[in-house]
Order: C-alpha cells, then structure tokens, then sequence
C-alpha cells in the first residue's frame, strides 16, 4: 500500500461512507415504517381522550410539564402519571394546588370542572397507553 494519500482515495472513502450511511438511513426508515403501525392505538381515542387533549392545550401544561418526553422540564413528566398514580390521584393532585407548600415550585389553580378533570384524567391514561419502547427507562419519568 502506497504511503501517500491521493485524491482518488479519499474520493473512493467519501463516495463509499456516503453511499454506506445513505443505505443504512434507508434501511432504518424502512424498518421505522413497519414497526410504528403496529404500536399505533389511535383506535382508543374517545370524546373524552378528545376533550381531555382540549384542556390540556387550553391550560398550556406543556408549558411546565413533559409529555413523552416533549415540552418543558419545570414539573414532572405525565407520560406515564396515571400509571404511577392512578386518576384519582391525579384529580386529587389538580385540585389541590396550589399546597402553599415555600420553597416549593407551584402548579396554578385552573377551576377545572369535574367533567374537565375526567377528561384529563382520560388523556392522561390514553398516553400512558401509548407504547413508547420502554420510554423513559425511570418509572418517575
């Protein structure tokens, strides 16, 4: 092997890495499209998954909250918190807030409704039905 690096050499690595990862970025998006589908549950959507959505849209939780990982780090993340804590909780929690509680961060009170409160309730459980490949690895998010 010569001990000189010519142009077509690095012509020949650059061509063939390019043509490598190209492949193998098409191979991935191949392999991305069978899999998502089958972890698709789109069909559990009900009026109230709908509406729990609106209020959650409405209050901007995203604004403080992560959601499968997207939106804000200030407050727990909710991807998982019916399956932590169960509706009640949940309901229980929003309701109570704000504890007072000093040097403590502050979830506002919204005056959500019951019904509001069941529709949340029932968004929340639809995304921690979502399968999401073990995400996050920590049970509390």
């Amino acid at each position: 092997m010569s001990q000189t690096f010519t142009k077509s050499m690095a012509r020949n690595i650059f061509f063939g890495g390019s043509a490598f990862f190209f492949l193998l970025l098409v191979a991935l998006t191949f392999d991305t499209m069978q899999v998502l589908p089958k972890r698709d549950h789109r069909e559990n959507i009900t009026p109230a998954v709908e509406r729990g959505k609106m209020v959650w849209e409405k209050n901007d939780c995203i604004g403080c909250h992560t959601l499968l990982g997207e939106g804000a780090y200030f407050a727990p993340e909710l991807g998982n918190v019916y399956k932590r804590r169960g509706g009640e909780f949940v309901k229980s929690w929003i309701k109570s807030m704000p504890t007072k509680v000093p040097g403590r961060r502050q979830m506002p009170q919204f005056n959500l409704t019951d019904q509001e409160l069941d529709d949340m309730v029932a968004f929340l459980k639809w995304t921690g039905e979502i399968n999401t490949s073990k995400w996050p690895p920590n049970i509390e998010g």
